[in-house]
């Protein structure tokens, strides 16, 4: 049978599910759906918490690396299917003409013009290449005015920012102050994007996550810790791959 739980870690409350096998000691797993823990039958939930805050730091750094590895659905790249645009949607329009792919947006529409004889794979490499060139291009446009208003307040500079495809993670600072960026997070709503922005600005002063950054962050967002749920439940609504 497996519980639910709650205990607060640092300055954080957390949310486990646990378990008892046969096994002789206490067992933590984290990945995107959270902290699991497998106790042997004979120990107690005291014991467990204590386990708990003895791995504390360790537990809170794996859950903040899940909670920066972006989710991705899959699309077929036909015409109809939407893309994740600021919290709304692109609808995908694909039309066969010419020689180079091109794309153009409408509102809330997105037309993209591939080689009629591309098929298969290389139609779907094409039309995936025009969309993440648009996405890039438009997230440098949005993003970057974002992260450097939160670096102003902080009194720190960003050296530049760049928008790249990142498999596992949603944002990165430098040590020399470049601010690394997914193009994915084009897809989200604007104040999640924010967060991002303002993680990242953060590092430009705190290049850690010790509880001086998470103050750094909360001094530009208060309301973060919302922000950074909301991201962990539902970063897959809004990316693709």
């Amino acid at each position: 049978m497996i519980q639910t739980a709650r205990i607060r870690l640092g300055d954080q409350e957390v949310g486990y599910s646990l378990s008892r096998s046969s096994r002789r000691t206490i067992g933590f797993t984290i990945n995107r759906d959270g902290l699991a823990v497998t106790a042997p039958q004979r120990v107690s939930v005291r014991e467990i918490e204590g386990a708990l805050q003895q791995k504390s730091h360790w537990i809170l750094s794996k859950l903040d690396a899940w909670a920066e590895r972006p989710r991705q659905r899959e699309l077929a790249y036909e015409t109809g299917e939407t893309l994740p645009w600021l919290g709304g949607e692109l609808r995908l329009q694909v039309e066969p003409h010419g020689v180079r792919t091109t794309l153009r947006r409408d509102r809330d529409r997105v037309l993209v013009t591939v080689d009629p004889q591309a098929a298969g794979a290389l139609r779907q490499r094409a039309i995936n290449a025009a969309l993440v060139r648009h996405y890039k291009r438009e997230g440098e446009r949005f993003m970057t005015p974002r992260v450097e208003a939160f670096a102003a307040q902080l009194g720190r500079t960003v050296r530049k920012v760049v928008i790249r495809d990142q498999k596992r993670r949603w944002g990165s600072c430098a040590a020399d102050g470049t601010i690394r960026l997914n193009w994915r997070l084009m897809g989200f709503p604007e104040v999640l994007i924010d967060y991002v922005c303002a993680h990242e600005a953060a590092h430009l002063v705190e290049p850690n996550h010790s509880a001086a950054f998470w103050n750094t962050v909360a001094r530009l967002m208060p309301d973060w810790k919302l922000h950074r749920e909301q991201m962990r439940r539902e970063a897959d609504l809004w990316t693709w791959s």
